[in-house]
């Protein structure tokens, strides 16, 4: 498996040595390049989304999709993303000025920020503190401060009814995720991402497999409470178009409603990476404890078992929108706090005394 820390580590050398730049100008550099791989890489797999999800509810509901702009519509996003560009940003009027500027900045920060701490490869995360978890927990909660605002300083009653219906769907299924992520925490014994990855290299060492029942259970109530999270189907009662009209960013236009549509997209990638990375292995082939089989398996890039675990789990957050209608708002509260929350409370003390009794996979 390579290890790409070795081209950092190499770059830095570069800088440092090669060029005598100092620790200022080398610092720098790396965070503009690091900080522009980011925001590169959050636009071209949002645009990937967006075109997944079409053709994916395409499939599922024997519609054409895409199909003029472009071979098959693969240039449509592109149209998409132009016309965004073009349209205006305009301001509503006896609208919050300043609150109503400031929401999507922090819904697309949010966002950003908790897409930073993905594990791509080994050696190849971007933040990676030895309190990972609670980081991307507490970053990921400024959305819902974004959305809230959003509703509030639009003046419009239907964008008001949607951020009040966000805020307590979003903060409730947080619960529910960080339990998850906590029950994963108890098992590798790590609050770094990195660190979670590492402890599911080898023969049947993905959490899933581990952990077995605790960790499958907290695996799919993760993915649950990570699609209410992120406001996806069917539990985006904050943007019922049958009845909100759009929900909280109905009154944004041009790339003022860009920032929510993307981050909605990301959040589905960023949700799916999370459990892949937590219960899936993330960078980590999967091996079986046969020499050949598990050679051949490593010889595979680990950015390419990340994206392929990923873009599965995104692939059946799709199918479950798709499927199964929306949920009305008294469901989706009394899903979480009836079933959900108590069954990750148990769960967590099912996996504690699997640990401390030694009941896990070593």
């Amino acid at each position: 498996m390579f290890d790409f820390s070795i081209f950092t580590t190499w770059f830095d050398a570069l800088l440092r040595d090669t060029l005598g730049l100092g620790d200022f100008w080398s610092i720098l550099i790396e965070c503009v390049l690091v900080g522009a791989g980011i925001l590169a890489g959050y636009a071209l797999i949002a645009m990937l989304m967006i075109m997944m999800e079409r053709w994916v509810c395409a499939y599922f509901q024997c519609r054409l999709g895409p199909t003029r702009v472009g071979f098959h519509g693969t240039l449509q996003i592109f149209a998409d993303v132009l016309k965004m560009l073009v349209k205006e940003i305009f301001f509503v009027d006896r609208a919050d000025k300043l609150l109503y500027a400031v929401a999507p900045l922090l819904v697309i920060i949010a966002s950003v920020g908790t897409f930073s701490f993905l594990p791509w490869n080994k050696g190849a995360q971007v933040l990676d503190f030895n309190v990972g978890i609670f980081l991307v927990t507490a970053i990921s909660s400024i959305g819902v401060v974004g959305i809230f605002l959003a509703g509030w300083a639009s003046n419009n009653k239907y964008s008001v009814v949607s951020a009040m219906r966000a805020a307590v769907q979003i903060i409730s299924y947080e619960m529910s995720l960080c339990l998850c992520l906590i029950t994963a925490v108890i098992l590798t014994g790590t609050m770094q991402m990195s660190g979670i990855v590492e402890a599911q290299t080898g023969a049947f060492k993905w959490l899933i497999f581990q952990g077995h029942i605790p960790a499958i259970i907290a695996f799919v109530v993760f993915l649950i409470a990570g699609n209410a999270e992120a406001n996806r189907g069917p539990f985006d009662m904050a943007e019922a178009e049958s009845e909100l009209t759009a929900g909280h960013h109905t009154e944004y236009s041009g790339m003022g409603f860009g920032f929510f549509y993307l981050a909605e997209f990301l959040n589905l990638f960023i949700i799916a990476g999370l459990a892949s990375a937590v219960f899936l292995g993330g960078w980590a082939p999967i091996n079986i404890g046969v020499d050949a089989f598990d050679t051949v398996m490593n010889y595979i890039p680990g950015i390419v078992w990340f994206f392929g675990k990923t873009l599965l789990v995104v692939w059946l957050l799709m199918w479950v929108k798709w499927t199964f209608p929306r949920l009305r708002i008294d469901q989706i509260l009394k899903l979480e706090w009836k079933y959900l929350m108590p069954l990750g409370l148990i769960n967590l003390v099912i996996m504690t005394v699997v640990v401390a009794l030694g009941l896990y996979i070593k």
